[in-house]
Formats: C-alpha cells, structure tokens, sequence
C-alpha cells in the first residue's frame, strides 16, 4: 500500500510538472514576428521597410539580422519553422547549391524578389586623393596570384606592396584595402565583377576558361591573404569608421554607404566612371549588381504579415523612382522589371523559384 502511494505521488509530480510546462513548450513553438537575415547590404534598406511596416500596420516590426548572404542563404535553408527564419536578403541570386541544400530540408517553395540595384564601391577618406583605377589595377593589386611582371605566361605569387608597382600612375602609398568576409555577396560580387573583370583583360588567362573553368576562378577569384586585403566583417559602416582612421587605406561596400557617408569618404573611378546614382542605373559603372530578398513560402501561413511586408516592400512608395528605398541610395530598377517582380510578390503562395 506504502509502495502504491509513493508511485501515485511520483505519477502526480510528473503531472504537474508537464502541466506547468506545457504552455511554456507551447509559447516556444510560436512567434508572432517576422525573422529576416541576410546581406550587410540589403540590411539598411529592409531596415526601413520594417520600421514603416511596424508604424503603418497591426503587427510587430520585424527583427532584422546581418549575417551576409552567404550566411543568411545558410540560416535559412536550415529548415522549416519558427525556429528558422522567414526571409533571406541578398546582394546576389542564390546558388545553385544552396537552393539544393534547402530542398533537402524540405524547402522548396522559395519566393525570389529582385527589388533594385547596388554598386560596390571602392572608397577612401576625402581627406585623400581620390583613386582613378581600372579593373585590371584592382586585379593585380588583389589577387593571390598574378602573371609574373617578367611578361611571360605563368602565375607567380602577388608581388605587389603599394600601388605605384601596379600602374605608375597610382600613388606611392602600400595597397590595403578593407573588404567584407566569404560570407557576403559584396564580396562575391566584387570578385565576379572588378577581380575577374581585370582577370580576363590577360587573354591567356581569359582562354583557360574554355578548358579548365575551375582553375579559371580560382586565378581570377582568388583574393591575396598576406595582409593587403583585410577582412573587416559585416559591418560596412565600421569600414567607413576605419578609411577615416587609416587615411592611406581603401575600402569596399555598397553605394548605399557611400551614399549615406558622403561627407567622409569618396568613391573611387573604375575604368574612368565615378560611382554615382545615374552611372550605375544606366549600366555605364561596371561594378554593379542587383539585390534581391527570399521568402519561405511555407511560412507565410505560419507567421503573420509576411505578405503584408513584401506588398510595403515592392509598393511604389518603397521600391519607385522617387520612393524612400531611393532617399536610402538603391537604384530602381526600370517600371518593366519592377512589374515583374511585383507580380511575384503578389502571388507569393504559387511562385518557386526556377534552378539556375
């Protein structure tokens, strides 16, 4: 009788304590926010979106975190649930691998906005002279292997200290240049559009590419690590903080930073084009990309406001010519584009996003 009590008792304190902690496991399983991670460059503009959609509707501002691109894509393609985030920002299209990894995790309704365009800068303090480069400089001065400055056909390990041994023309000053991490799409942007863009001007290297286009990018992606480039984070505006500190160091981020930090630095011409609103929305400023934000289409149904904070995102006032998004420093993009990829938006629950 003694021994049936006391299992009765232990039954009864199990109870209760699955009793208390059932509306604790409950509310750990919901959320009424949106979660966003993503681009260090997206970061600024759907800031502003989620500040006006916190004032100008019933639900909660979003909570908005920069962990890059590449990071972002990684977060969210973790899983499904509240757990994991609703959207991914993005300053390049997602790859290939990562739209498999999110399948594999059982993600494969992804909704995919092209929302405007971005340059990336290469800047230093105004306190300095402004840099003239063209894409081949910023290769040899960056890349981790170069051809050898005897002229012949072979790859030797950067030799480069300052920027007069790259083109006699730039100053006597040593080559460091700040820049985001691996993660980042800046920083995969920037090696597609300004280190590959110099790469291929050596039509020898150029030629590889038809036969081996693994080695290809590794020589024309390939960024020097003994120092010269610095990896500075995610933070764009502690970069700004650091050319302001370091007067001789150069930079690289996103025009919205520059645009936003004109009174401290200055952006560099590349290939004789200074990077301004109307050289990057007419194509002329080469190193320019366009900037998109990803929905988990499984999750609209699960956390409130999703298709409330795409309609503020893609709506005239946001993403229009003369919309807040361009007070911000995004470049529109052209009525035809901004029309398709508002249709997207408005049919978030049928659109996928195609292999690429």
């Amino acid at each position: 009788m003694v021994h049936l009590a006391s299992i009765l008792r232990g039954f009864l304190t199990v109870l209760a304590v699955m009793l208390v902690s059932f509306p604790i496991a409950t509310q750990a399983d919901e959320r009424d926010y949106i979660s966003i991670v993503g681009s260090s460059t997206v970061y600024p503009f759907a800031t502003v979106v989620a500040e006006r959609f916190g004032t100008g509707t019933q639900y909660p501002t979003p909570i908005i975190e920069s962990t890059g691109s590449g990071g972002g894509l990684k977060l969210f393609c973790a899983g499904i649930g509240v757990k994991h985030p609703d959207i991914t920002n993005a300053s390049r299209r997602i790859k290939q691998s990562e739209v498999d990894h999110c399948a594999k995790n059982g993600i494969t309704g992804i909704v995919e906005i092209k929302f405007g365009y971005d340059g990336i800068v290469i800047a230093n303090s105004i306190e300095s002279g402004r840099f003239s480069l063209t894409r081949r400089d910023v290769f040899l001065a960056l890349a981790k292997d170069v051809p050898s400055p005897d002229g012949s056909e072979t790859l030797v390990p950067n030799p480069y200290n300052t920027w007069k041994e790259v083109n006699s023309e730039l100053p006597d000053v040593a080559i460091r240049v700040l820049g985001p991490p691996p993660t980042s799409g800046t920083r995969d942007a920037f090696a597609e559009l300004a280190l590959e863009g110099g790469c291929k001007t050596f039509k020898w290297i150029k030629a590889i590419k038809k036969t081996d286009k693994k080695h290809y990018k590794s020589i024309c992606h390939g960024i020097r690590e003994d120092g010269a480039w610095v990896e500075a984070g995610e933070n764009d505006n502690l970069i700004v903080q650091k050319l302001n500190a370091d007067k001789d160091s150069l930079g690289v981020f996103g025009f919205s930073f520059l645009d936003q930090n004109s009174d401290q630095v200055q952006g560099s011409l590349v290939d004789g084009v200074a990077p301004e609103f109307e050289n990057i929305a007419d194509g002329s400023y080469v190193i320019s990309r366009p900037l998109y934000f990803y929905v988990k289409s499984v999750h609209i149904d699960l956390i409130p406001g999703i298709r409330e904070y795409v309609a503020e995102f893609t709506s005239d006032r946001a993403w229009g010519d003369d919309g807040y998004l361009v007070d911000k420093g995004m470049i529109p993009m052209p009525q035809a584009e901004r029309s398709e990829f508002k249709t997207a938006a408005m049919n978030l629950r049928t659109v996928k996003l195609a292999s690429n």
